[in-house]
């Protein structure tokens, strides 16, 4: 690696060449902000601009986490969880058929058709119905809950009478907090996003589903496959592409999956193999891990939050939190007298500046031209210094998302390396979400974190589509074709004791 990437990772993000290229919008340059303003700036920004050394420690902290969520007994206490998902093997290319899928993670959930063809060539979502959950049922009972699930595939299978009467395996993508078991055995710990059905949490949430289907007793499913959206990316991304053993989620929140030795999961029987892990990454730093990288920004935010003292990491990448840190900073330079001549208007009131604002304002050839209209439509008296302030705080937070994200993936791309004894590792991470994808720069900024953090491993990057409902149908798949490897072993052992006694 060349000593000009090395130390890209700590230089200010208005000197990044990448951002600085020229357009009819000149970019932020510093000496188009009086150098008074500049150094009173930086001087809040400070903070935000980690350093090599930071990013290490970030990894290294989050590798001593990794080890106790995976441990025995010391999972308990581990801010970074660590779930099993029972995953144990990626696509091979073999995987075929028709499958259903369900997405359950808000007021709407989906219902699909996936088609997988076999030898790589593709996985198809045929068909694609969005039903809705009153409220009521939101706050309802489970039974009823799980009986609208069934009645909305009912209704989705009457209207696909290319599927006849096909009794389909299903994946179901189930976005709340839970522990699984099994592949087909996931138990609710508790309910968010405003679900409040009773009788569900520290059930199985599969036999509810199936208890469902059978009051129905008009259709039957096949096998299920309970999955977690951040390892559906990384399976719907792996088929086609056998290396794809990492999962990563950078949206309105952030996760992490990859593919870990069997004999260093300790909560499961068994040491052969490989199975994905469902990091939880977010929590790094529940426990104060991180406290010494926070900033009087990130403290404020946590204090406003729903959730204090939760998902430390998370609040300091994810498209949730990004636009709130961001007024946070750019309220603090108005009491300074550095923006809007004082004047905060809107900014005083929470969640007012979006995470999506950031993108619009970072673009490179019209960033200045959204600043002026997004600044605008605030209601906020602006100078052309100030729209370069605001493009300047909003760069500085992007990259520092992009960096700690950075950090966390080139950790588990050495673990992976460091798991397989090997000089050098080639892989690929499957990944999601709109500040990965909609953002101008944040993934160009991950990818060189990871390039300085992870030197010995070459990764390749595939943005997701629709893991959630492709990946749910490719789990489903990737288990099938396991359980059947299984009965020919057991088949031709069986035909070996026969042989022997004759």
């Amino acid at each position: 690696m060349s000593s000009t990437e090395a130390n890209r990772v700590t230089d200010h993000p208005r000197q990044k060449k990448s951002k600085m290229v020229d357009s009819a919008l000149d970019p932020v340059q510093e000496d188009r902000i009086p150098a008074d303003i500049l150094t009173k700036v930086n001087r809040v920004l400070q903070p935000f601009l980690l350093s090599h050394s930071q990013l290490v420690t970030v990894s290294s902290r989050l590798m001593m986490d990794m080890h106790r969520g995976l441990g025995k007994h010391s999972h308990r206490l581990a801010p970074v969880k660590m779930l099993p998902t029972f995953v144990q093997a990626t696509p091979d290319g073999t995987e075929k058929g028709d499958f259903l899928a369900l997405d359950l993670g808000g007021t709407n959930f989906r219902v699909l058709h996936v088609s997988i063809q076999a030898g790589g060539v593709g996985v198809a979502t045929m068909d694609c119905e969005i039903c809705e959950i009153p409220q009521e049922i939101m706050e309802g009972t489970g039974t009823q809950l799980f009986d609208h699930i069934a009645e909305c595939v009912s209704h989705f299978l009457d209207s696909k009478p290319q599927l006849g009467s096909q009794t389909l395996p299903l994946g179901f993508t189930f976005s709340f907090a839970c522990e699984q078991k099994e592949i087909d055995k996931c138990f609710l710990i508790r309910w968010t996003k405003g679900f409040r059905c009773s009788g569900v949490e520290g059930k199985d949430v599969v036999k509810l589903l199936r208890d469902a289907i059978h009051r129905r007793g008009d259709y039957d499913i096949g096998s299920i496959a309970m999955v977690n959206d951040t390892v559906g990316t990384m399976m719907s991304c792996g088929f086609g592409k056998q290396n794809c053993e990492i999962g990563m989620i950078i949206g309105t929140g952030t996760n992490a999956c990859y593919m870990e030795e069997m004999r260093n999961v300790h909560r499961v029987h068994g040491n052969d193999g490989v199975m994905c892990i469902n990091t939880e990454w977010g929590g790094l730093g529940d426990d104060g891990a991180l406290d010494d990288l926070l900033t009087e920004f990130d403290r404020e935010l946590d204090r406003q939050s729903i959730n204090p003292g939760v998902h430390t990491f998370e609040k300091m990448i994810s498209g949730m939190y990004l636009g709130e840190l961001v007024r946070l900073v750019l309220l603090r330079l108005t009491e300074e007298q550095l923006l809007f001549g004082g004047g905060a208007g809107p900014l005083g009131t929470r969640e007012t500046f979006e995470t999506r604002f950031l993108s619009q304002i970072e673009e490179v050839d019209a960033g200045l031209q959204n600043a002026h209209l997004i600044l605008s439509s605030l209601g906020l008296s602006f100078s052309p210094v100030d729209v370069l302030v605001v493009r300047l705080v909003c760069s500085t937070i992007s990259t520092r998302s992009a960096r700690l994200c950075g950090a966390g993936l080139a950790t588990l791309a050495e673990r992976i390396r460091t798991n397989r004894g090997l000089r050098h590792l080639e892989t690929a991470v499957g990944v999601d979400g709109t500040v990965y994808t909609k953002h101008p720069n944040f993934s160009e900024e991950l990818q060189a974190t990871v390039r300085l953090l992870a030197p010995s491993c070459s990764v390749t990057y595939l943005v997701s589509k629709d893991g959630s409902g492709k990946g749910a149908a490719m789990i489903t798949a990737v288990a099938q074709r396991i359980a059947r490897q299984l009965r020919l072993l057991e088949d031709d052992e069986e035909d070996e004791e026969d042989d022997e006694d004759q």
